[in-house]
């Protein structure tokens, strides 16, 4: 079974993640910032990736080091659950309407991080939650994941449905990416035999 279980300690945080990459999108998700909890929901429910997330941080400070560290043991989980890479999809994208807003997600789970933000928020925060904050998560994601990944929003007209919409095309984008093709199951998805 493709599952992990992460646990990341530091003095600004106290994070555990367990996830299941061929689940159902069960969730549990608890950081004590309720935007970010309804997003991570969101990428459970779309990817149909199972996840777990059970954090506690310094949000008497502010939300930084909650976000960016939960987002770094989620990719540490998926990274960990995908073990050598066989017999996956590898590459994928989606483009995802909400409303008056467009998200385009392009990924490659190839083993090197790299992210293209071109989002951009009309107010400073959603909820209680600074905006600037998204590119972090996504930013952290993708480090610790080990994904190429390229998000962009040509337009939109709800900065809650901006963030939105890049963290479902996310989900479907990567439900897409690390299926398995029966075809190549034991194959990894590279000329170079490896990822």
């Amino acid at each position: 079974m493709r599952t992990a279980n992460i646990t990341r300690q530091t003095n600004e945080t106290d994070i555990s993640v367990t996830i299941n990459l061929d689940g159902t999108g069960v969730h549990n998700i608890s950081t004590s910032i309720g935007f970010l909890d309804h997003m991570i929901d969101q990428l459970a429910k779309h990817s149909l990736i199972d996840i777990e997330i059970k954090a506690k941080g310094d949000l008497h400070i502010d939300f930084h080091h909650t976000v960016e560290d939960s987002a770094i043991a989620l990719g540490q989980a998926i990274k960990q659950a995908l073990g050598d890479k066989k017999g996956i999809s590898r590459y994928a994208s989606t483009s995802l309407p909400m409303d008056g807003t467009l998200a385009n997600v392009a990924l490659d789970v190839s083993g090197r991080p790299f992210l293209v933000w071109n989002v951009t928020f009309t107010s400073d925060k959603v909820g209680e939650m600074d905006t600037e904050l998204f590119r972090e998560w996504f930013q952290a994601f993708a480090m610790n994941a080990g994904i190429t990944l390229h998000i962009e929003v040509p337009y939109g007209d709800n900065n809650h449905h901006i963030a939105e919409s890049c963290f479902k095309a996310l989900a479907r984008a990567l439900k897409k990416a690390i299926a398995i093709d029966e075809r190549t199951a034991d194959m990894i998805p590279s000329t170079k035999g490896s990822l």
